[in-house]
């Protein structure tokens, strides 16, 4: 035995980060069936700088479940990975080194970013570099960053195996992504299409509709005239996007409302240009909003998407990509002779600088009823996005979701009432998600960071695209890069050439191929054998706000590609909330790093501040938890030497508790672990910390306070063996069950006095302690320490010292009470220290407390 004369919590998470990782002790046995083994698809952290509290909050509360599967018996694969494509890297890349991607630009073997830090992007403009230079940056700053995410991650104990860490634009990931893809294809589940597409302008690419949100912002409200033809009378409509009259394409009305019903099927002319738009109706249209007609353009909005399509109207998209107003008019009919030259005074400007100019001619006009009306109304961003989305009209990949299939969607609700939601409220926010689709899976992006799509065109002599018959790639000869390898059949120098081919230019939205994580890690296709014996996963946790994205997106892939679910339990973690009860994140700018808190409290403090934290429910960021987390790590340390330095360091067992008092301990311990076990099971790591804590606490203030004398005695004495016993069964039960939240001190203890790690102990067996309990009840433990509670409050009271001598201890109880005390009797009198201990029958609990004469006086 080597209990250290001064224990300490500095130091433990060096020592013990560096033996686990020596010992393999978290290391995966892949020769174990599948009923063998726990497996859990792990969130790959975005690696775009720092990780936060709430990183930490989340990643500890799956950790005490893989620890806790592992003591169980499970083999558990628990790896790492990496989600860092994107546009989340591809930003630190640009803040980072001051670049910018322009894909026109050649490879430069031989180029260093002008600068580095954090600080890059308060400097000079973006130096312009080749794709394949920006992609090196990425590459260069993703490995430093990952390294620093695994730091610290071992610093928070987390016991992955990280011999099985992947990234999602690494190899593996590139072929498990193309490959899913290319069979989406060939099923039918993934097309190819022209179409309005949300874009958001500063980053140039498409967005999903799970990428949206919905930011209040300032606008303004314009009553704008569309001039009556034909004899029919003016109408006037009300638009907070004036800017895009030169897109319009109708004006739309309620069919039912009788204001605009006789126009319906007549025309109008827009003001400025003069273009015939016709008046039609549509029950979308809102009689209740601003003038009760609206202007449908191309595009101004999501539902200008929707009347455009269903009531089969013309195009005149006048928005380009980089948010600003194409060069010429869009192809019209107009009839003002200064249509052309007032458009020319929009072309190139921003939306804000068009709406200004507008406005100006409008005014001019007299086409402008009034002055416009400021109001504040939800805007839809690009959830990382800094501008307005725009909608434009673009050639995107997509994957059918159930958005437009009613089948499938019935298909991917069952899918989620077969999944085990903890809690299980939170699969209603699937469900609604689910329901309120309304457009298929949009999958590519006009990035760089990415997992190319495995497709080339063929151009034609006239050196025109030949979209409706992609080149796809063989499965065998992925991964492939299409900007850098010719498809089966041509030639590189055949690139762009007429009768040549050019490789498609997008990049798998980073939720394609995060979407594929359990068959990334487990390695599907790759290693066949290992798949089998991990697929489907058992536990997919996550953040509640990624349900629409990640889980369903992981779900989707799954159910078109295997049939099946790819876990069989989802835990759905809270946020954490700042001291104003906000979300921590980083967009927000109310995030706190955890070094500072590992440094100053500890690990195991942090983790039992996070572990605290109950399933799904958002838990404030609370050093006052921290606090209590390390108080508790050190007495575990104080009690732990204690216990073995009166018990020793030989094991006792079972046989060896014959003392009531003791057996009662054993059985209320008994309760503790299947208490604790069914809060595992059901995934209530916060029940099981709260539990074997309350019962730690009580076994240090008032079992130990009522056998010290007793184990202190002589071991020729009754009982000694006893109390020692039962303290050593105590002090083994309690470590492994602290030992998924702690596992930093709980290891420390271990090493004292047992072999091997706690962390590969077995989970505390129940019909053990109950053998060992024999027939003892707990209620003997109950009632000894409530009896001792109340002595203690009595001599407080007095306010005499703890140890001050009482004369008589009267106990008023039930008979049942009282009988369980009586076991226990001679503890009692030796821990108050009276001179005797009397028992009385009563309906209700009370102590009698008769101080020694002399203390009293």
């Amino acid at each position: 035995m080597a209990v250290p004369d001064k224990p300490s919590l500095d130091g433990l998470e060096a020592k013990w980060s560096a033996r686990w990782d020596a010992d393999g002790t978290y290391r995966f046995d892949r020769s174990k069936d599948r009923g063998e083994i726990y497996s859990i698809d792990t969130p790959p952290p975005t690696v775009s700088g720092s990780l936060h509290m709430g990183s930490v909050f989340g990643y500890a509360q799956t950790d005490s479940i893989a620890r806790y599967r592992r003591m169980r018996g499970d083999e558990v694969f628990y790896p790492m990975g990496w989600d860092d494509n994107g546009l989340a890297t591809e930003r630190r890349v640009q803040n980072y080194y001051g670049v910018r991607c322009d894909p026109s630009l050649p490879y430069d073997p031989s180029f260093e970013p002008p600068r580095q830090g954090e600080d890059a992007k308060a400097k000079e403009p973006e130096v312009p570099i080749s794709r394949p230079n920006f992609v090196a940056l990425c590459e260069r700053l993703t490995q430093i960053d990952e390294q620093a995410f695994e730091d610290l991650w071992r610093r928070l104990a987390l016991s992955v195996d990280w011999s099985l860490t992947y990234t999602t634009i690494g190899e593996v990931a590139q072929r498990a992504s193309q490959r899913a893809f290319l069979h989406n294809v060939a099923r039918g589940e993934a097309y190819q299409a022209e179409a309005p597409t949300l874009w958001d302008v500063d980053d140039r690419t498409a967005v999903a509709q799970a990428e949206l949100e919905d930011k209040e912002r300032d606008g303004a409200m314009h009553r704008v005239r569309f001039h009556g033809v034909d004899g029919g009378s003016d109408i006037e409509i009300e638009t907070t996007r004036p800017e895009l009259i030169p897109a319009c394409v109708a004006l739309v009305a309620h069919p039912d409302d009788e204001r605009f019903r006789p126009r319906f099927g007549s025309e109008v002319a827009s003001p400025l240009f003069g273009v015939r738009v016709p008046v039609v109706a549509h029950t979308l249209a809102d009689p209740e909003k601003g003038s009760g007609i609206a202007m449908i353009c191309t595009f101004g909005d999501v539902t200008d998407v929707i009347w455009w399509r269903e009531l089969q109207l013309p195009m005149r998209s006048v928005m380009g990509r980089d948010g600003r107003l194409v060069a010429g008019p869009p192809d019209w009919e107009a009839t003002d002779p200064l249509a052309e030259e007032r458009y020319n005074q929009l072309a190139g400007k921003t939306v804000n600088q068009a709406r200004e100019r507008v406005v100006e001619l409008l005014r001019a006009t007299g086409d402008l009823i009034g002055e416009p009306t400021p109001i504040k109304h939800p805007v839809k961003f690009y959830e990382r996005g800094k501008r307005p989305l725009e909608i434009v009209t673009t050639r995107q990949w997509y994957i059918r979701n159930g958005a437009r299939d009613g089948a499938l969607r019935d298909a991917l609700l069952e899918r989620g009432r077969q999944l085990q939601w903890h809690p299980s409220h939170a699969r209603s926010r699937y469900e609604s998600w689910v329901e309120g689709l309304n457009t298929d899976w949009l999958i590519s992006r006009q990035r760089f960071f990415g997992v190319p799509f495995p497709v080339w065109y063929r151009v034609g002599e006239g050196s025109e695209i030949d979209y409706q018959e992609p080149l796809f790639a063989s499965e065998e000869h992925l991964p492939v890069d299409p900007s850098s390898q010719a498809p089966d059949g041509f030639r590189e120098e055949q690139r762009g050439q007429p009768g040549g081919f050019i490789g498609d230019p997008d990049v798998l939205d980073t939720w394609a191929t995060s979407s594929l994580t359990p068959q990334i890690a487990d390695r599907w296709e790759d290693d066949p054998d290992l798949f089998a014996r991990l697929f489907p996963t058992d536990l997919r946790p996550q953040g509640g706000e990624i349900i629409r994205t990640w889980l369903f997106a992981t779900l989707l892939r799954s159910h078109l590609e295997h049939d099946s679910l790819p876990w069989r339990d989802t835990m759905i973690n809270g946020w954490v909330l700042d001291p104003d009860r906000k979300k921590m994140s980083k967009s927000k700018g109310n995030v706190v790093t955890p070094i500072t808190y590992f440094e100053q409290f500890g690990s195991d403090a942090v983790r039992y501040w996070a572990l605290s934290g109950r399933p799904g429910v958002d838990t404030a960021f609370d050093e006052g938890q921290m606090k209590v987390g390390r108080k508790l790590s050190i007495k575990i340390l104080n009690a732990s030497k204690f216990v073995l330095g009166v018990a020793g360091d030989t094991p006792g067992t079972g046989a060896d508790v014959t003392a009531p008092l003791d057996r009662a301990l054993l059985a209320g311990l008994a309760d503790l672990v299947e208490e604790a076990t069914r809060a595992f099971d059901g995934y209530d790591y916060a029940r099981a910390l709260e539990r074997t804590e309350r019962f730690f606490w009580s076994f240090c203030d008032d079992y130990v306070e009522l056998v010290k004398q007793r184990s202190y005695s002589a071991e020729t004495e009754s009982g000694t063996g006893s109390a020692t016993a039962a303290l050593q069964l105590t002090l083994d039960a309690l470590l492994r069950l602290f030992a998924p939240h702690l596992p930093f001190v709980t290891e420390e203890v271990w090493s004292w006095w047992q072999e091997g790690s706690v962390h590969r102990a077995s989970w505390p067996d129940v019909p053990a302690l109950r053998a060992a309990a024999a027939d003892g009840a707990s209620l003997v433990y109950v009632v000894a320490a409530e009896t001792l509670s109340e002595v203690r409050k009595a001599k407080t009271t007095a306010q005499v010292s703890l140890r001050t001598d009482v004369e008589r201890v009267v106990v008023h109880d039930t008979p049942e009470r009282l009988e369980a005390l009586r076991g226990a009797v001679d503890d009692v009198r030796e821990a108050t220290r009276a001179q005797s201990v009397e028992l009385e029958e009563a309906e209700t609990f009370s102590v009698d407390v008769v101080l020694a004469a002399s203390d009293a006086a």
